[in-house]
């Protein structure tokens, strides 16, 4: 690991190398906001990747393609001089120290509850209408209810015990299948989108992350499957022309390893 200095270096060196290819690479010169914005929301799930398969070498590298992003936007941002990377950086500072009081001023926070329930009425003082605000209209919809759901905890509106959400769950998987019976397509859809929100609930209450823990499992079901189409490959057989039986040979094989 280096040092405070060594890193401010590194730092001052991607500036420069920023600086040089977007005066002289012609794809770096031609790049704006717009055309970064998907190419940037794909670092981050490449990011996540690598987080989740516990690869470090993967999250220096991933790491590294976001901080090029953000030195990106603030290199087209100097140039339409309306913010450069210390004003990014500055502001950030800023907001770390008026959103720590427990930390910067003389306000006390006994757990990390207090201390999200501080953070969400320091925001409302900063001028957000609502507490919802802050949650980004573009994200993944399991993804946005678990911040929908930790902002509105943080100002207190929440259940007070695990069971309580669990029997939630419960009665909206009853409302689910009483509208499955019905078949009813409309109000199916609502009640298993009841259901959804109701088990993400119950998740944070049990301390898991949804998204992660669905992300898991696609990528063991995936292991799975892939184990079964090389076995039938390797026995010159076609994953098509198979029983459900005879895959599930396979399957139970890739579930020992």
């Amino acid at each position: 690991m280096q040092n405070r200095e060594h890193q401010l270096q590194a730092f001052g060196r991607l500036l420069d190398i920023m600086d040089e290819l977007r005066e002289k690479c012609p794809w770096d010169r031609k790049q704006t906001m717009e055309s970064l914005r998907n190419l940037t929301i794909e670092e981050v799930y490449e990011l996540g990747d690598a987080i989740l398969d516990d690869d470090l070498d993967e999250v220096k590298k991933e790491l590294g393609d976001v901080l090029l992003h953000i030195v990106f936007y603030s290199k087209i941002g100097s140039e339409k001089q309306s913010f450069d990377i210390a004003d990014v950086i500055n502001q950030l500072c800023e907001k770390l120290i008026d959103r720590h009081p427990h930390i910067y001023g003389d306000v006390e926070a006994k757990d990390e509850t207090e201390v999200k329930k501080n953070w969400e009425n320091l925001k409302l003082k900063e001028g957000n209408k609502s507490v919802l605000g802050g949650v980004p209209k573009s994200l993944p919809a399991m993804v946005k209810a678990s911040r929908i759901q930790d902002k509105v905890a943080g100002v207190g509106f929440d259940w007070e015990q695990p069971e309580q959400v669990f029997e939630k769950v419960k009665e909206e998987l009853a409302e689910f299948q009483t509208e499955v019976e019905n078949d009813n397509k409309d109000k199916m859809e609502a009640e298993f989108g009841d259901l959804l929100f109701s088990m993400i609930n119950y998740a944070r209450f049990l301390n898991i992350d949804p998204e992660n823990a669905l992300e898991r499992t696609n990528k063991k079901f995936i292991f799975r499957f892939q184990h079964i189409e090389k076995q039938c490959k390797k026995n010159n057989l076609k994953v098509s022309e198979m029983s459900l039986e005879e895959m599930d040979v396979f399957w139970n094989e890739a579930k020992k390893l």
